[in-house]
């Protein structure tokens, strides 16, 4: 699975303190890195076009001295084998951790990929990819 790819690595590379890390291409992870550039998780991508297509992410930290990752935690929540989907009324029963206003999900909607604020605002619901 692409998806749970990239998170591990995102996760991996930020715990291990890495200025980048590099991701197979899909134009999913696209999204969902678009979305994290946007909200501040990340400093940005870059899509390399060569005969193994693949994005380079450079990842953000806070400090200089001491780095601390502005990634606390990545999780899946819809996987391969068990694809969860909800309404835009019932991101907060869903997913625990929007209860207490902690980070952001990521929904994939019939309009795109986008965050839970999004898909509540358009009164869109569907499937969620997972919660930063």
């Amino acid at each position: 699975d692409l998806i749970s790819d990239m998170l591990t690595r995102i996760r991996n590379a930020s715990l291990a303190k890495h200025s980048f890390v590099n991701l197979q291409y899909s134009k999913q992870a696209c999204d969902i890195l678009k979305i994290f550039t946007k909200e501040g998780y990340i400093m940005g991508y870059t899509v390399e076009k060569s005969s193994h297509n693949f994005i380079k992410v450079y990842l953000k930290y806070k400090g200089s001295w001491i780095k601390t990752s502005f990634i606390s935690q990545i999780i899946r929540i819809s996987k391969p084998g068990q694809r969860i989907y909800t309404s835009y009324r019932n991101f907060y029963k869903t997913i625990k951790y929007l209860k207490y206003n902690e980070g952001i999900g990521i929904i994939s909607t019939s309009n795109g990929v986008m965050n839970h604020f999004k898909a509540y605002y358009y009164k869109k619901g569907g499937e969620i990819i997972c919660y930063i």
